[in-house]
Formats: C-alpha cells, structure tokens, sequence
C-alpha cells in the first residue's frame, strides 16, 4: 500500500502575514506538480491553496521525510529552507491521519468560517489540476470521491453550514458591524470571482446603495455587473470610486498591493469625518497594513473575520459531533475501498 503524506500551514498554525509568502498561484501549482512528478519516490499528488492554507497531499513508494515536501515549497516560492522560524508554521501528517484531516477539510470543519462551502469547489479545482497533469492515479482517484461525498453529506445531512455564511458574509457582516448599517451606503469590490460574486449578493441583501466593481480586465467586472445589478468600472478610476466609498472589499488574485497607504492618506483629506472600512479577503493581500493606521480607516483582513456571525456559528458548532462521526465513518469506507479496488476509480465531481 502507498505511503500517504501531507504537509501545509493553515489560518490556524500562521498568521496571513506568513500565509501569503507560501500562497500558489495557478502557475505556481502546475511548477509545483511538475517538480512532484519528476521525483521517482511520488506516484500522486494534489495541491491545496487558499486564503486559508497551502498543503501538498503526496502518495508515495517509501515513507518520506515531510521536511523533503517542505523542501519543495521554499524552494519553489525561493525561500531559504534554513530559516527555521518559518517551518515552525507547517504541519504533516502521514495515512490515517493525513486522510482524515482532508476528509474534515471538505465537510468545512478546518475552515476559518465553520462550515463554509467554497472550500468544495476549490478541492474540486485541486483534483481536476492534478488529473490534467497526470498526477491522479489508483489512490487518489479513490480518495477524491470519498472526499467530495464527505463534503456533500455533512451538508445534506447536518446545519453545519446553517446560515450560508461564507468568508464573503462575514466580510460584509463586519462592514456592518463597524458602520452600524450598509443601507445606502456605497461600495467597492476589487476582483470579480467567486468571493465577489458572494460579496455582492450579500451587501444587496443588507440594503446597500450602489456597488461598484473593479477587475483588471474590465470584460470580467462587467460580466459580474450584469448579473449582479451592480456597476463595473475600468481600475484607472479607483481613486474616484474609492473617494466616494463608505466600504472597499478587496478578493483578487494579484500578488501584489491594490491599494497603498498614500492613495487613502490622500483621499482621506477630502472627506474629513466620514469613515471607510477596507476588508482584505485576498491572500497574498491586496491592500497595504498601513491603511489601517489612517484615521477614520477600519481594515481588517481574512484572519479577522471568524468570529463575526456567532450566531449561526454557534448552531453549526452543534453540529461538529455528527459531522466528525460521518468523517471518521468515511476514513473506513476509503481504507476498505482501498484494500477492495484493484481497478483506478474516475473522480466524480
């Protein structure tokens, strides 16, 4: 039987500000598969990176060393592997226990919002990158259906994620809670994804005035405009947006800062007394720490945003006890399928 191996840092074991220096783009995903697939000792391979963690799920021929993985990412994101400060963030786990942990990944138990489903989608984006470079066989092949059935089941058959709060919900929650209302009021959407769609949606239903969104390419913004009966506007415009915005949500794929500390200091001046809440969902973030020191600037980022909706956490906390029972009950079902199946097993998504 092959050797299952996992290692990653999470919103649990690290700070955003360690997260986003080991964050992969999809580049950097397909680099990373590449270099797996090349050393003899990996049959398989899938990679997990979010605003939330980054983890690498390998099985192999031997038992591995996971600092060897570990390895692999600083060299990739060009980080000295001797900077013991930073390993002290990861964490591996090996069979069993590696299983488990994606398992309770999918049914929303490791998530900074208790329950969230995007996490799904973007486990289900990790497989299909992995299948188009070959990098899915017997063993995972397996293991994402179970994954994916674990995830579908705790939802259909608990509240765990009661509410529908989203990482989106909770970043509009707390404009809220900071504002005191988002009726009437005006905002900014950087980024035109799934986080932005959720996000518009979201300040609709709390009675915000316009809404105004940003993308790099312009095509994109205004296709979320459309469906969303919010307003695109080119990037160019940010500072006059941004001057007549009472919230700015940042969730884009940029690797670098969108907004800096001397944009804000500037349009600050003109709007003296008025306030301006910026939530950075984005990791690597988009928005520069230093906003936050402005007066009359709120910013959070995704770390401070899990706590936010405790009133449907704590039904989907509830919940826990059930959703753990049906993870531990689907570990045996795959370690049974495993020792059972002697054919590969197709992904289903």
């Amino acid at each position: 039987m092959l050797n299952i191996v996992l290692v990653g840092l999470n919103h649990k074991t690290s700070p955003i500000e360690i997260r986003e220096q080991f964050f992969f783009s999809s580049s950097e995903k397909e680099l990373l598969l590449s270099e797996l697939k090349n050393d003899p000792k990996i049959v398989e391979a899938f990679i997990l990176s979010t605003c939330n963690r980054t983890e690498i799920y390998a099985s192999m021929i031997a038992p591995c060393d996971s600092e060897v993985l570990i390895e692999k990412i600083f060299q990739l994101k060009r980080i000295s592997f001797s900077k013991d400060h930073l390993k002290k963030y990861f964490y591996s786990y090996s069979d069993r226990q590696a299983v488990e942990h994606i398992l309770k990944v999918a049914a929303g138990l490791d998530s900074l919002v208790l329950g969230e489903k995007q996490i799904l989608a973007q486990i289900k984006e990790s497989f299909s990158l992995s299948t188009q470079k070959a990098m899915m066989s017997r063993c995972f092949n397996i293991l994402a259906n179970f994954v994916l059935q674990t995830g579908r089941k705790a939802r259909r058959e608990t509240q765990i994620d009661f509410g529908g709060v989203s990482v989106s919900g909770a970043a509009v929650a707390k404009a809220q809670n900071v504002l005191g209302t988002l009726d009437k009021k005006t905002v900014l959407i950087l980024g035109s994804g799934k986080m932005s769609s959720l996000a518009v949606q979201n300040l609709k239903a709390k009675g915000a005035g316009r809404v105004y969104v940003m993308n790099r390419t312009l095509s994109k913004a205004e296709e979320l405009a459309e469906i969303s009966g919010a307003v695109a506007e080119p990037f160019w415009n940010i500072r006059e947006i941004l001057l007549k915005s009472d919230v700015c949500i940042c969730s884009t794929g940029c690797p670098h800062y969108l907004i800096e500390k001397d944009l804000v200091e500037d349009l600050m001046v003109y709007r003296p007394g008025r306030q301006l809440v910026c939530i950075d969902i984005s990791v690597p973030r988009n928005i520069a720490p230093g906003v936050g020191e402005i007066n009359n600037v709120h910013l959070f980022t995704v770390d401070d945003l899990d706590k936010v909706v405790e009133g449907n956490i704590q039904k989907r906390l509830l919940c826990v006890t059930e959703v753990e029972r049906i993870v531990e009950n689907k570990v045996e079902e795959f370690y049974q399928s495993l020792n059972n199946t002697s054919k590969p097993q197709l992904v289903t998504v």
